[in-house]
């Protein structure tokens, strides 16, 4: 995993809470685990300059070695794809897009775009909880005959991605991880003791 720490962390920090990303409260997660708190970072595209910060960031995590070995990049559904869409074009990379449902029309796609037999794909989300989603992206564009190694996001909550990921030959690179967030958050004096108690019992990786 690749951890990016360092002032950029603060600045993330500040997206999260100038453009209300991280609430408290109950929330039932994709993975149908019951939360404390919620990092929604679908938010942040209708906020252009904090959307182009966090592309630059998205960017810091992709390093140049990375680039050389895919074809194409894949936004998973949906928040990614926004997100894929904007760094596929930075990068000079053609975009795919995997659906949560088969099309039960027309050509009955998954993988939406051109995708050959032995592309190696990037697979790109916003956050990752347990790597349910993006498992399904991966082993979707597998079916179709691409080639999955690498995902990038934002945020690991650490809550067994990465390991379940591994399992499935798959790297995770994430800008940073649950942790680090919640400890700057405390630091800042933006949560108490009592939210970033509740946002470490989450971790569990």
């Amino acid at each position: 995993m690749v951890l990016l720490v360092s002032k950029g962390l603060g600045e993330f920090c500040n997206i999260l809470l100038r453009t209300g990303s991280l609430e408290f409260g109950t929330f039932k997660l994709a993975s149908g685990v019951l939360s404390p708190y919620y990092v929604d970072l679908r938010l942040i595209p209708s906020y252009p300059e904090a959307f182009q910060l966090t592309i630059d960031m998205y960017r810091s995590v992709i390093e140049p070695d990375l680039v050389k070995r895919v074809q194409r990049l894949a936004g998973v559904p949906t928040a990614g794809i926004a997100y894929a869409a904007v760094i596929a074009l930075n990068l000079g990379k053609p975009l795919l897009y995997v659906r949560k449902e088969q099309k039960e029309h027309g050509r009955e796609k998954r993988v939406e775009g051109l995708l050959q037999p032995g592309d190696k794909v990037l697979v790109l989300d916003d956050v990752v909880t347990s790597g349910k989603s993006i498992l399904a992206a991966a082993e979707t564009i597998r079916a179709e005959g691409g080639i999955v190694d690498d995902a990038v996001v934002l945020l690991d909550r650490q809550q067994g991605a990465e390991e379940n990921l591994r399992r499935k030959q798959v790297k995770l690179h994430a800008f940073t991880t649950m942790r680090h967030i919640a400890d700057k958050l405390l630091k800042l004096g933006t949560i108490d003791e009592r939210q970033h108690k509740a946002i470490l019992g989450q971790i569990i990786a």
